[in-house]
């Protein structure tokens, strides 16, 4: 027998017991195939990947079936691709852990609730922070660290995109993939990444799976191309839902705030249900959210709040992840890709908002991700041989050479002209890298 078939005998026969059940008793019912070391062997891969729970210790051990899946994706697919050395004390916090433990409790212990307003309300752009001071400083400290020489002030005076624009595969690969993932999707990222960038189909899978994932495409590629103008308004969001829903919903439900109600499977809270009042709180998590100065702060409130609304019929979570890459596009920071996130504590962590309205879960791992990814980015820059001089004058270059190329001057007279311009309007310590760089 397979591993995956061995497994897969050991997730459906602990969703049967639909309880805990001990080690002796498990190897008891899955018969002589299977012995202890083995089985042992198995239950931790499963654990690892999010699909068992385990408690107590030594003789007393028991194990069972993570059911709080919000996806209803039968596969659930593992999450180790794209997600090493993961463990959740690395991850979060002890208050985080602590609700993670209450959210994982059976549905029918948690107490149902409807959307709170009074939450969004009482969130103060500018005053009430879900990053702390320590948290924004390090994250920025790592966002923008990564046009070499350059240094943070000027990466920001940089035009919005500059840095999602010289990244683009990596982004559309990396974010593309992870989101995908995080909804269940079954490619792999190598197949994302042939079918994105060679349009290499796999014929093995849903096509459902190969839309969602160059939806992603279409609407990562609508932030970075609309960067310098992209502003957090109903527009945009409703244009990132209808680029992420097409095909896979109906098209009179994409882009559009929904008129029926939606439910949450595995969770006890119950989304608004009236239109008006659906478009009226997008209003103002929008108004809140573009009075954030905070590029990371305001990330985080709208990947919270919009998922936390519901305002679509679906696809509101994959909405609110690009959208939160808004902040990250137009200040040319290291993208919010979503590596290294396991799908199950994810999701503990979308319903710790949902019933709780406690972000502390998500607060950690957003930091946690967009830290790796960081880190994984700088070899990125490295590979590609990112040049800051030309990125920080790039439109002083392009006007100066469609100078030269419209009035069809000759190398002398170039390079005059370049060197006049570098004199009158480049710092002296960079005009010779500027020269380089136009020649």
């Amino acid at each position: 027998m397979k591993k995956s078939d061995r497994k897969q005998a050991i997730l459906q026969l602990l969703e049967q017991y639909n309880d805990r059940i001990g080690m002796s008793d498990l190897i008891a019912h899955l018969g002589a195939s299977f012995n202890d070391r083995t089985v042992r062997r198995l239950l931790s891969e499963l654990r690892k990947e999010g699909k068992v729970l385990k408690s107590g210790a030594g003789p007393s051990t028991q194990y069972q079936i993570v059911k709080e899946n919000l996806y209803n994706d039968e596969s659930n697919p593992s999450i180790e691709e794209g997600v090493t050395d993961y463990q959740l004390e690395k991850v979060f916090k002890p208050k985080s852990l602590a609700i993670i433990k209450n959210i994982r409790q059976p549905i029918f212990t948690r107490k149902p609730v409807s959307y709170h307003k009074t939450w969004l309300q009482s969130y103060v752009p500018n005053q009430t922070f879900y990053l702390n001071t320590q948290q924004r400083q390090k994250l920025s400290d790592a966002g923008y660290r990564n046009l070499g020489n350059l240094g943070n002030s000027a990466q920001k005076i940089q035009p919005a995109g500059t840095y999602s624009r010289k990244i683009l595969n990596r982004l559309l690969i990396d974010l593309s993939y992870n989101s995908s993932r995080l909804e269940g999707n079954t490619y792999s990222k190598i197949d994302t990444e042939k079918l994105l960038l060679q349009g290499l189909e796999q014929t093995d899978k849903l096509d459902s799976e190969r839309v969602m994932i160059l939806n992603h495409k279409d609407a990562i590629e609508y932030l970075v191309r609309n960067a310098e103008q992209l502003t957090i308004s109903y527009q945009t969001i409703c244009t990132i839902h209808y680029l992420l829903a097409d095909g896979l919903l109906p098209i009179q439900d994409m882009g559009k705030v929904r008129n029926q109600a939606v439910r949450i499977g595995h969770s006890c809270y119950y989304p608004l249900e009236d239109k008006k009042r659906l478009e009226t709180n997008l209003h103002e998590i929008i108004n809140r959210a573009a009075q954030i100065i905070d590029p990371f702060e305001q990330s985080i409130f709208l990947l919270v709040h919009l998922a936390y609304l519901q305002p679509f019929m679906d696809i509101n979570k994959r909405t609110s992840r690009i959208t939160a890459n808004i902040p990250m596009v137009k200040s040319n920071l290291v993208p919010l890709s979503f590596n290294e996130i396991n799908q199950q504590d994810y999701i503990s962590a979308m319903l710790a908002v949902y019933e709780l309205n406690e972000v502390a879960p998500m607060v950690d791992l957003f930091c946690f991700s967009y830290l790796r990814t960081c880190h994984a980015y700088d070899a990125t820059i490295e590979a590609i041989g990112f040049d800051p001089i030309r990125v920080k004058y790039r439109r002083i270059r392009r006007d100066l050479i469609t100078q030269i190329i419209r009035n069809k001057r000759n190398k002398k007279d170039a390079d005059r002209l370049i060197q006049r311009i570098a004199h009158d309007s480049i710092p002296t310590k960079e005009q010779a890298l500027f020269r380089q760089s136009v020649v």
